[in-house]
């Protein structure tokens, strides 16, 4: 099985995430933990991470090969976060400047809400809500980090390159994000063309985010430093919300859209000057 699985990472990988799909859409379609007083879908991320833990144990690798290195979690960590805290720094600031301009009087507001495509749902400032969305968001990068930036590289890299692998993974985290769209039409809630545009527009930018954190996997080769900008990326968006005269969060896919970009393009240039480096050293002549 140990031979199967890395001989022929593709198949092994596909019927690992249609298990994975199966459970996410059991959980989105019939469970519904996402629209309960939890607001999060986590059974399906829980299982996730059992399976993950199976998967490594079939295929004889340690969690420090698909990227939870212990020496480096506190400085991919404290990385991650900066980069996270950074761009969304930016992202608020200009959001509160657009409203501002407009005269919409907009302040910055902490409570917890349940993200969703059409707003965010939900206004909850209690320990336990907090607790719960950050134990959430928690289970959701351990969850979604290990097996599209960890397991999926991992497993594509003993056959195929970076950039296939990269490629792979973060297409299929793409599509990871079809569910919340799909369930949006057969429940009524949009319109088969609003959820087809929602869907192209979660699936493109989960996409690319993904090969983001692709890119800041390989740079500090631990996959903490993706964990912890996934993190606030996600936790943000339930905790910290921009609220104006004319409502909260009216402009989220626009301040989501900044930082993720300026992110991007961050990591885009961190990732050339280390494949630069990289490339340098191995044409240096030996000693």
């Amino acid at each position: 099985m140990i031979k199967s699985g890395r001989s022929h990472p593709l198949r092994f990988i596909l019927a690992f995430y249609l298990l994975c799909f199966i459970l996410r859409g059991i959980e989105y379609m019939v469970i519904r933990t996402d629209q309960s007083i939890i607001g999060e879908a986590f059974i399906h991320k829980l299982a996730g991470i059992a399976l993950l833990a199976g998967a490594l144990w079939v295929l004889r690798y340690r969690w420090a090969d698909i990227g939870f290195r212990r020496d480096q979690a506190l400085r991919g960590t404290l990385y991650g976060l900066a980069l996270g805290a950074g761009v969304f720094t930016v992202a608020y600031g200009a959001e509160l400047l657009i409203l501002a301009l407009g005269g919409h009087g907009p302040s910055l507001q902490f409570y917890v809400t349940s993200y969703a495509i059409q707003g965010n749902r939900g206004m909850e400032d209690g320990f336990l809500f907090i607790a719960i969305c950050v134990a959430g968001n928690i289970i959701n990068v351990v969850m979604e980090e290990g097996i599209f930036r960890g397991l999926f590289p991992r497993l594509m890299e003993e056959t195929y390159s970076f950039a296939k692998a990269c490629l792979l993974a973060s297409v299929l985290f793409g599509l990871w994000h079809i569910a919340q769209p799909v369930r949006n039409v057969l429940d009524g809630v949009q319109s088969p063309m609003g959820g087809l545009l929602s869907g192209m527009l979660l699936v493109s930018t989960s996409t690319l985010l993904s090969v983001q954190y692709c890119m800041l996997f390989r740079i500090t080769g631990s996959i903490w430093a993706g964990m912890a900008a996934h993190f606030v990326n996600n936790t943000s968006a339930n905790l910290l919300h921009v609220v104006a005269a004319n409502g909260a969060d009216q402009l989220l896919t626009v301040r989501i859209a900044i930082a993720q970009s300026l992110s991007f393009i961050v990591v885009l240039v961190l990732f050339f000057r280390y494949m630069r480096r990289e490339r340098h050293g191995r044409e240096k002549p030996a000693v």
